[in-house]
């Protein structure tokens, strides 16, 4: 039988702690060892138990989660995923939390605005995936396409887990006359993504904001998909504008990549860029394949640099990948790809 996922529950309610833990016990590959009540705590009992996974309360007295974050990934490579409001507050203290180490996020299950059912079915896939996540993923072979394609007239960011850091990253490398107009999907729910998109402006030079109904398109900007709609690209008048969609029965995720990668597929055709980053499950297979087949470039993360290595396999498997560079490689790619005059 396989080793079961071991895991540390931490928030300074016990009501918190005690539903939070109700959501796991019933899972056969799971234990629950201790629970913690406030972020001091955590860390000892990290330092003593070494859980596979922990759950992280980031608003609590003395040792907040943030603090506890930074202790713990400072010793051990623990998952941690934090349990944040939905608020403005929340959404900015869980990016900061991000870029402290921590892997994942869940949204604080005491508002109204929550699905229990779909919070719990989520919190016990990250749980399992980030529970039996290897040190390093196997790598599949580097694909070394020479850089030839464009010119390029749009270039696609596709993200989930691991995403807001990589992209900040990213950000940080790309200059402010960047050649090409850039959108940007990161799966995240409503509240988190206007807040994303300050940050990821002040990482670097080019100007980030959250995307609105028929925003255009257009170079030394980068526009982030609002969560919970649907961005597609249009053409309007000559211009390719965003257009948000509220319909998202039948899709996984909300913004969904397939959605937006579809769109520019279909817009720009052989002038399409896509990149696909570290992420659980494959979104963006589908929508990258459209751009593959219209003539497109795609570049996938490699799997030294993922958090998750789930996403760019999907689309490495699929054949659709041109290129799979590292992490901080892929900036100076997205640069030479903008000027590609061939």
């Amino acid at each position: 039988m396989e080793r079961r996922i071991r895991i540390l529950v931490t928030d300074d309610s016990a009501f918190m702690r005690r539903a939070i833990a109700r959501m796991l016990e019933g899972e056969d590959d799971f234990e629950i060892v201790a629970t913690a009540s406030n972020g001091e705590d955590a860390v000892k009992k990290a330092r003593e138990l070494r859980p596979d996974v922990i759950t992280m309360d980031v608003e609590m007295p003395g040792i907040g989660g943030l603090e506890a974050i930074k202790r713990i990934t400072a010793e051990q490579s623990t998952a941690i995923i934090m349990v944040s409001a939905l608020t403005r507050e929340g959404a900015e203290i869980t990016l900061r939390g991000l870029e402290l180490g921590a892997i994942d996020f869940i949204p604080k299950p005491d508002s109204t605005y929550v699905d229990i059912v779909k919070l719990r079915r989520e919190l016990i896939e990250k749980v399992r995936t980030f529970g039996r996540l290897p040190a390093k993923n196997v790598a599949l072979a580097r694909t070394r396409a020479p850089v030839v394609r464009g010119p390029f007239g749009c270039a696609l960011i596709g993200a989930s887990t691991g995403g807001p850091v990589a992209l900040a990253r990213i950000m940080a490398r790309l200059p402010a006359d960047f050649a090409l107009p850039l959108v940007i999907v990161q799966h995240m729910p409503p509240g988190f993504t206007k807040p994303l998109a300050e940050r990821l402006a002040g990482a670097g030079s080019l100007e980030v904001v959250e995307g609105t109904d028929g925003m255009e398109l257009s170079p030394k900007r980068a526009i982030l998909a609002p969560a919970g709609v649907h961005l597609r690209i249009r053409r309007s008048g000559g211009r390719a504008v965003v257009a948000l969609d509220e319909d998202t029965e039948g899709t996984l995720h909300v913004p969904s990549i397939d959605v937006t990668a579809t769109s520019i597929g279909e817009v720009f055709a052989a002038a399409a860029l896509g990149v696909i980053l570290t992420g659980m499950g494959q979104d963006g297979v589908a929508g990258l394949r459209v751009v593959k087949e219209r003539g497109g470039y795609v570049i996938a993360q490699d799997a030294e640099t993922c958090v998750v290595y789930g996403m760019p396999r999907a689309a490495a498997v699929a054949g659709i990948v041109d290129r799979v560079a590292g992490l901080d490689e892929i900036p100076g790619l997205l640069q030479a790809l903008a000027r590609s005059p061939s």
